[in-house]
């Protein structure tokens, strides 16, 4: 999937000389944590947030510094600090470099973008101007959808087998070399030797996953290196 096929394209956007109160207002009514800030020709300018307006002159948390480290911040960054705490406009308190990406861009750059730069949402852009953007909400709709539209169950047993063992090949951390796999009317038995209980919730999982799977039976085990014990696999998968 690409960001055009999961992208909100209505978008919610507020003018540079908008009032900050303006910008406030409109994320409560909206019930949004974030502004896009759109100039009269539609270029997008910034994003306003409510972390912007966390330090604020009119609550009285803006920013403090002791005297000491006054000295070691520069006057035009304090310039800039005190014009965020107490500018009235949203340009004033709007964050200026905005992360963006392509209508038809991977849905793993998004993910990407989101994790890199701690975002919630990413505007869409073509030639500058906002044409959608895509949220976290955006992207567990889809994987709604994506989860609804399984691929077709496979037709026996010995299908379902090879579909599982397919899987664990084409991880590198399975142990394939130790495990085994048997399948009778789609419940699922699970056999052989694990290093690690991460790697057997891992199996059950690829197991789970295979369409035409009803159950799954876990007898893997897993030998503890220094005492040699072996511990038995746990009811259930």
């Amino acid at each position: 999937m690409i960001v055009a096929d999961v992208m909100t394209r209505n978008v919610i956007s507020v003018p540079p000389d908008a009032t900050v109160e303006d910008a406030a207002k409109l994320m409560l009514q909206r019930g949004i944590s974030g502004l896009f800030v759109v100039d009269d020709k539609g270029q997008l300018a910034g994003v306003v947030t409510e972390g912007d307006l966390l330090r604020r002159d009119e609550l009285g948390t803006q920013r403090h510094r002791p005297w000491w480290l006054r000295l070691l911040v520069s006057p035009g960054r304090q310039a800039a600090d005190f014009t965020r705490t107490h500018g009235r406009r949203v340009r004033d308190v709007m964050t200026q470099d905005v992360v963006t990406v392509a209508a038809d861009a991977p849905l793993e750059e998004v993910v990407e973008l989101m994790e890199q730069h701690r975002i919630k949402r990413v505007p869409v852009t073509q030639d500058g101007k906002v044409t959608g953007v895509v949220s976290r909400a955006d992207l567990l709709r889809a994987l709604v959808v994506a989860s609804r539209n399984e691929p077709p169950v496979a037709d026996d047993d010995r299908s379902v087998r090879e579909r599982i063992l397919n899987a664990l090949d084409a991880q590198s951390w399975a142990p394939t070399t130790s495990l085994n796999v048997t399948v009778a009317e789609g419940i699922v038995d699970l056999w052989g030797t694990i290093t690690n209980d991460q790697e057997r919730r891992a199996i059950c999982v690829i197991a789970e996953n295979t369409p035409g799977v009803q159950k799954v039976h876990d007898h893997m085990v897993f030998i503890e290196p220094y005492s040699g014990t072996v511990i038995e696999a746990p009811e259930g998968c």
